[in-house]
């Protein structure tokens, strides 16, 4: 019943959006009758909906209500914007401000930032300030990413892009349902997160160090830059690249910093991201960077070469296009004014310019002998331990294996013993485990 009154409260404002755009119309091309202005017909009446009641909270006010009815139309009722295709007979075409673009796969008309701007300034250019006000990095359809204007060429006016509202915030609408926002399909990050705490975390001294003056601007970076007035002197933002061997704790590290600092770490999904299509790689981008500016979040890229990997001599149109990404990526992040953190394999992967704008590049190296056996020990804790004629010192000074290593040695333990309904790791099923290990790298394992 509750989903009933919300999809009713959302026709009611498409009724209200198609008596406005007959009314602009009409005024526009000067039809005969007398025409009030359309902020004076009266808009749907409050009631107990989802919809209405976020209305209310928000403050939204008349131009906004405006821009969100329009947008949800193509989705409810795309009949009411077939208006829109009326033919202009002076030219024998269609009304260029009207906006709108056809696509392969909608049969109707979608709406662009340039509808909506004719809708509110058809007789009244000068309220074109209130249209590009709702499109501002700080209003709330920004903040919350609730209408989006599609991102075009540089070339083309920017309110020629189409007007579309967000799936989650039109379901929402409808069912009172918030998705999350790393749930959505079509959202190109995901949350990570971690059930260990800061004390299982083994790194060197010297990786611990700067990883703790990382932990520190997470913490504090607010306050030196607004009340010790850093912001005259440096950059807002931190990035940092993380680097070394796979397994010697670099994911491990961002989840932990994002946890002890309150902090939500979304992992970019590259494959999500990269795009063989001119333009569509910095539009995914821009997904994830538009909404972290307003979430505090700390942004993760993993495997950061396939992004952010050296620029090639401009050869082909293909290089162009890949050393346009590099460069749309590098001014990016150096604007973002949140914490960035890469992780690559090798240092020597990623582009100079890059690294020279990093406030750190902190080098994973693989653990010494005091780590690994610390490690050992964390990993073996708990309900899966090994058998005691096993000298765990022993094994950490013979097997040079990295923490990720080591939990898959574990993992392989665990499996075994729970095969003869025990508990207890066996000395050759600890050996079996490491031998597997090795056998990734092409190493052998000798027994000591």
């Amino acid at each position: 019943m509750k989903a009933a009154k919300n999809i009713q409260a959302l026709h009611k404002e498409i009724h209200w959006l198609e008596q406005v755009i007959h009314n602009v119309i009409s005024r526009y091309l000067q039809h005969e009758g007398e025409w009030s202005h359309w902020t004076d017909l009266a808009m749907p009446e409050e009631d107990d909906s989802i919809y209405q009641q976020w209305i209310q909270k928000n403050s939204i006010t008349q131009y906004q209500r405006l821009a969100l009815a329009l947008a949800m139309t193509p989705q409810l009722k795309p009949e009411v914007l077939d208006v829109f295709f009326g033919k202009n007979q002076l030219y024998d075409r269609g009304f260029t401000e009207f906006g709108g673009i056809l696509d392969a796969n909608h049969s109707g008309f979608l709406p662009t930032g340039q509808t909506l701007l004719f809708l509110i300034t058809a007789t009244e250019p000068e309220l074109r300030y209130e249209v590009t006000a709702l499109f501002d990095t700080t209003s709330i359809f920004s903040v919350e990413q609730i209408l989006l204007l599609e991102n075009i060429p540089s070339h083309i006016p920017k309110l020629n892009g189409i007007l579309t509202l967000n799936k989650r915030w039109l379901a929402y609408f409808e069912t009172g349902e918030m998705q999350d926002i790393e749930q959505s399909a079509e959202f190109p990050a995901k949350r990570i997160t971690t059930h260990l705490e800061w004390e299982d975390v083994v790194l060197n001294d010297i990786v611990m160090d700067q990883v703790l003056e990382l932990k520190t601007w997470l913490l504090h970076g607010d306050e030196l830059m607004n009340d010790w007035g850093l912001y005259k002197k440096v950059k807002r933002g931190y990035r940092t690249l993380f680097y070394g061997p796979p397994g010697t704790g670099k994911t491990l590290t961002v989840t932990l910093l994002g946890k002890v600092t309150d902090r939500e770490v979304y992992r970019v999904d590259l494959s999500m991201i990269v795009s063989k299509y001119i333009g569509e790689t910095e539009k995914n981008l821009s997904k994830i960077f538009d909404i972290a500016e307003h979430k505090n979040w700390i942004l993760f890229f993993d495997e950061a070469d396939a992004l952010f990997g050296k620029r090639t001599e401009a050869n082909s149109s293909n290089d162009r296009h890949a050393n346009q990404q590099t460069s749309y990526l590098l001014q990016r992040i150096e604007d973002f004014p949140g914490v960035v953190i890469l992780a690559s394999n090798l240092k020597t992967n990623m582009d100079a310019a890059f690294t020279r704008r990093f406030q750190s590049m902190i080098h994973f190296t693989m653990p010494a002998v005091n780590e690994r056996y610390q490690l050992w020990k964390n990993a073996f804790t708990g309900t899966c331990t090994l058998h005691s004629d096993i000298n765990l010192w022993k094994i950490a000074e013979e097997y040079e294996l990295a923490g990720g290593a080591i939990i898959n040695v574990l993992r392989f333990c665990a499996l075994s013993a729970i095969q003869r309904n025990d508990t207890v790791v066996l000395a050759h099923e600890l050996i079996e485990g490491i031998r597997k290990e090795f056998k990734k790298e092409n190493k052998t394992v000798t027994v000591f």
